[in-house]
């Protein structure tokens, strides 16, 4: 997005600005378009829309104003020259991987994915002639060891759920493009305002919306952001299989945009000051949260990332039981497993976001009993740490 003097706008005007077509109403809101296809002029005008002669909206299973106005916005955002919106962030994964691969392909992916992705690329791809390899996140070799002849995409979550594991994305960059193969980054958990794979080398990053960008818990949605040809081979395949976003829920996304940098610069400060009391908790055994010192990856993190992110995982003495204990004592604090809402959120990995893929993955992926997930959200700390520590008011 530029004026007239070709100026590139900062990241909180593009969050703002970035992508609006007004219709002949001018309208200062983005437009919701809740209509399920378009009318033509002429049969001659339709034949050149669906051929793609002309361009133009023709059904909304692949083209809605409402959602190409997100699309736009979440490109300029992440610095990628387009954008495909998906269902969920699981149907981005989904229609990446459908898209670019084939039978006979092989995939290198981090562990520590989380729990749906890892179903994903272990079970429901393999059935299709796909293979995954899982390699530890930050072993730079390891990547380079599981690389084959027929690797043709590097899959990465960065940082991990829930253990806060970092991956070197220029690093794995350059061993997926020395190996001829492409590096997909899933970027849920920094979003843009945070981290930028694409400049540090990646070809598409990924999105659960239904996180951060939307960022109060309200609607599902999915991305991907790259460069102009990659996303329009995702496009196809989402055209054709149809797992596509609602205009509705694109129009609430775009509103979460609006305030993305706003959010997540404070429920960053928000982790950081939980993650730091939690560490000095008797009942705590460890901390996982890349913003600390005691992060193995803090260094990283700091260069890589804007800060340490709104995520904060802990071990507790006890295991299951006292995970469960902690849990259920809260009052503030949601029991829920999703994340990215301005309301804080805690779950037990374990036994809800990973309690489908087995007992040896999790145990592979660092994922113990006693881990509990908190995702930060804007109440007051001092609230938040009351309702951890069993304190009513």
């Amino acid at each position: 997005m530029t004026d007239s003097a070709e100026r590139v706008f900062d990241f909180d005007t593009l969050a703002v600005r970035a992508g609006i077509e007004r219709s002949q109403f001018n309208e200062h809101s983005e437009a919701m378009y809740l209509t399920s296809s378009f009318v033509f002029e002429n049969a001659a005008q339709a034949a050149a829309r669906f051929s793609g002669e002309e361009a133009g909206n023709v059904y909304a299973r692949f083209t809605n104003p409402t959602v190409t106005m997100l699309q736009q916005r979440l490109a300029a955002l992440e610095g990628g020259e387009a954008c495909v919106a998906t269902a969920s962030g699981m149907a981005a994964v989904l229609s990446t991987v459908m898209a670019l691969l084939k039978s006979g392909d092989h995939v290198v992916a981090s562990q520590g994915l989380f729990g749906s992705t890892q179903q994903l690329f272990g079970n429901v791809f393999s059935r299709f002639g796909i293979e995954t390899t899982f390699v530890p996140a930050s072993d730079i070799a390891a990547y380079d060891a599981a690389a084959k002849a027929n690797t043709r995409l590097f899959f990465v979550e960065t940082p991990s759920n829930p253990l806060t594991e970092l991956v070197d994305i220029a690093a794995v960059a350059e061993v997926a493009h020395r190996h001829g193969a492409l590096l997909t980054v899933d970027n849920c958990f920094c979003t843009p305002a945070l981290q930028k794979p694409l400049a540090l080398g990646a070809d598409l990053v990924i999105h659960s919306a239904t996180k951060y960008l939307d960022g109060q818990g309200r609607v599902l949605g999915g991305a991907v952001v790259g460069g102009a040809a990659l996303v329009e081979e995702v496009f196809r395949f989402l055209r054709t299989a149809g797992p596509c976003l609602s205009p509705f829920n694109a129009w609430v996304i775009l509103k979460g945009l609006e305030t993305l940098r706003l959010r997540m610069d404070a429920q960053s400060a928000n982790a950081l000051a939980l993650a730091q009391w939690l560490e000095a908790q008797p009942q705590v055994a460890r901390v996982y949260y890349p913003g600390l010192p005691s992060h193995p990856q803090h260094a990283l993190a700091m260069r890589q990332q804007g800060s340490g992110g709104a995520i904060v995982s802990f071990d507790v003495i006890g295991g299951r039981e006292a995970a469960w204990r902690l849990i259920d004592a809260t009052r503030l604090i949601s029991i829920t497993a999703n994340l990215g809402d301005t309301k804080s959120t805690i779950t037990h990995p374990a036994s809800t976001t990973h309690g489908r893929i087995s007992a040896e993955a999790r145990a592979a992926s660092g994922i113990g009993e006693g881990l509990i997930r908190l995702a930060v959200g804007l109440e007051s700390v001092a609230d938040l740490q009351a309702d951890l520590a069993g304190v009513t008011r």
